[in-house]
């Protein structure tokens, strides 16, 4: 964590030194490279000795399914969207992260609240009340913000893309009646919000269109610094969770 600083009132029960691990987030839309990175990360985290555990969006033991077939039916309201991943980002903060970072381990998360701010608000929930919304989540140590054009990223995103689910298109906010052509305004609503997090978090910017190994070589550079107060582990120990 970086300086046991939450986004609002934390956790009460919670004394932000007893959590001794690093968070780091890694953010962007579709299409930007996320898991690769996250995966390389791992891999050499663990071949340092670090301990690593890994999460992202909707991996909730208790809210994964459930959010599953709430979507099925296509007709859920924003509000409704909102909450089912903010009950799912508390389960895996109690059952997955805080754990994690009490133990020391480096916790790499594909995506994070901002991934909450970034579409709520595209959907046309108030900025101010999504943000009370996780107000006790902590803010990581690094966060990074893979940008990409909005041409790129739907060219990688389509391609091979049999069918758009109805959320994923944003066809809910009836944009557009085509599913892809619904899907890129609403993507680029989407990159429009990530711009204003950027500034109002200070979230760290990688250049996605880059070569991956250039953009890995960058990321491990940045991360590198926070690694040095953290106790490395007899053989690489790691979870996915």
């Amino acid at each position: 964590m970086a300086g046991g600083r939450y986004f609002g009132d934390g956790l009460t029960y919670l004394n932000p030194s007893d959590l001794k691990g690093k968070l780091i987030a890694i953010e962007g839309t579709d299409g930007v490279g996320r898991s690769t990175h996250i995966d390389m990360l791992q891999e050499w985290l663990e071949v340092q000795g670090y301990g690593v555990v890994t999460t992202g969006w909707t991996r909730s033991n208790l809210m994964s399914k459930t959010i599953e077939a709430a979507k099925a039916g296509n007709i859920l309201d924003r509000w409704s969207l909102s909450l089912l991943y903010a009950t799912d980002f508390a389960d895996r903060l109690e059952h997955q992260i805080i754990p994690a970072l009490r133990s020391g381990f480096v916790v790499l998360s594909d995506r994070y609240i901002y991934t909450a701010f970034a579409r709520d608000v595209t959907r046309g929930v108030d900025r101010a009340w999504v943000r009370a919304l996780y107000r006790f989540a902590p803010v990581p140590t690094q966060a990074f913000y893979f940008r990409v054009p909005l041409e790129i990223a739907l060219k990688r995103i389509l391609t091979g893309r049999p069918k758009l689910k109805h959320y994923e298109a944003g066809l809910d906010l009836g944009l557009h009646a085509d599913p892809v052509e619904s899907y890129k305004l609403f993507q680029g609503r989407i990159l429009v919000e990530y711009e204003t997090l950027v500034s109002e978090f200070g979230l760290s910017v990688m250049d996605a269109t880059r070569p991956v190994e250039v953009q890995q070589k960058l990321l491990r550079k940045a991360i590198q610094p926070h690694l040095a107060s953290m106790r490395r582990r007899e053989g690489a120990i790691h979870a996915t969770v």
